[in-house]
C-alpha cells in the first residue's frame, strides 16, 4: 500500500507548490503579528526571525510567547511549545511508511510536514506524497520567514493589526484546514472526537494537555482510513 519514490517528483513537487501559495498570504500575517509580538514580549527581531526559522510552527511560537510575556522562563516556554506541538506526533507516524530511507532520512524529510502540507499531500488512503509536501511547505516557509522579520521591525503594528481583525486569521487558517479533513466520515468522526477530548479538557488542564490528548482522535481517524 505504501509507495514511497526515491527520484524527483517533478510533477508533485509543482503540484505542491502552487496548492502551498494559497496558504502562503494568510501564514504570512500570521507571522508578520507574530514578529510584532515577540518584539513587544522583549525579543530581539533576529531573535524573532530565528525562531521561526528553526520552529516554523505558529502554534508554538505564539504559546511560548505566550508564556515569556507571562513572566515565565524558557523551561516553561519550551514545554509550552512541545505541547503545542504534540499533534505533528501523530501526523509524522501516519507519514512514516510513505518516506524513503532509514530512520535518519525519515526524520531530516519530516522537518517539511506542517498542517497544511500534510493535508495537501495526504492521498486519502493513508499514504502521502512527499514530493507534494516538500513543494507545498516551501512557499509557506519563506512566507512564515519573511512576515515575522517584517513584523519584528513594525513598530505599532500591532494595534493594527488588532483593529483590521487580523488577529482572527490563526484561528481561521486551521479551521480551513479542518473542513478539507471532514469530507469523509472518518475525518469528521475524528474531529468531532478531538474536538469535545479538547474541549473537556480545556476548564482543567495545563495549556497545550488538551491538545495532546485530542490527538488520540486523530489516530481513531488514520485507523479507520485504512480499514475502509
Amino acid at each position: 500500500m505504501t509507495v514511497a519514490h526515491h527520484h524527483f517528483d517533478e510533477d508533485s513537487f509543482r503540484r505542491g507548490l502552487r496548492a502551498g501559495w494559497g496558504y502562503t498570504g494568510p501564514g504570512f500575517l500570521v507571522s508578520l503579528s507574530f514578529g510584532v509580538v515577540a518584539t513587544d514580549a522583549g525579543m530581539t527581531p533576529w531573535q524573532a526571525v530565528l525562531m521561526s526559522a528553526i520552529v516554523f510552527a505558529g502554534s508554538a511560537q505564539f504559546a511560548s510567547i505566550a508564556v515569556i510575556a507571562a513572566g515565565g522562563g524558557l523551561p516553561a516556554a519550551f514545554s509550552a511549545a512541545t505541547l503545542m506541538n504534540s499533534r505533528f506526533l501523530a501526523m509524522g507516524i501516519a507519514l512514516a511508511p510513505s518516506l524513503p530511507g532509514g530512520p535518519v532520512r525519515r526524520a531530516l524529510q519530516g522537518q517539511a510536514v506542517i498542517d497544511a502540507s500534510w493535508a495537501l499531500a495526504n492521498r486519502g488512503d493513508g499514504t502521502f506524497d512527499r514530493w507534494a509536501l516538500f513543494g507545498s511547505t516551501a512557499p509557506q516557509y519563506v512566507g512564515w520567514v519573511a512576515g515575522t522579520a517584517l513584523g519584528t521591525v513594525s513598530g505599532d503594528l500591532l494595534g493594527d493589526i488588532e483593529r483590521w481583525g487580523l488577529d482572527a486569521v490563526f484561528p481561521a487558517f486551521f479551521v480551513a484546514l479542518l473542513v478539507t479533513e471532514v469530507r469523509s466520515s472518518t475525518g469528521a468522526t475524528a474531529a468531532v472526537l478531538g474536538g469535545l477530548i479538547a474541549l473537556a479538557l480545556v476548564p482543567v488542564a495545563p495549556a497545550g494537555v488538551p491538545v495532546l490528548a485530542a490527538t488520540a482522535a486523530a489516530v481513531v481517524g488514520l485507523r479507520g482510513r485504512r480499514t475502509a
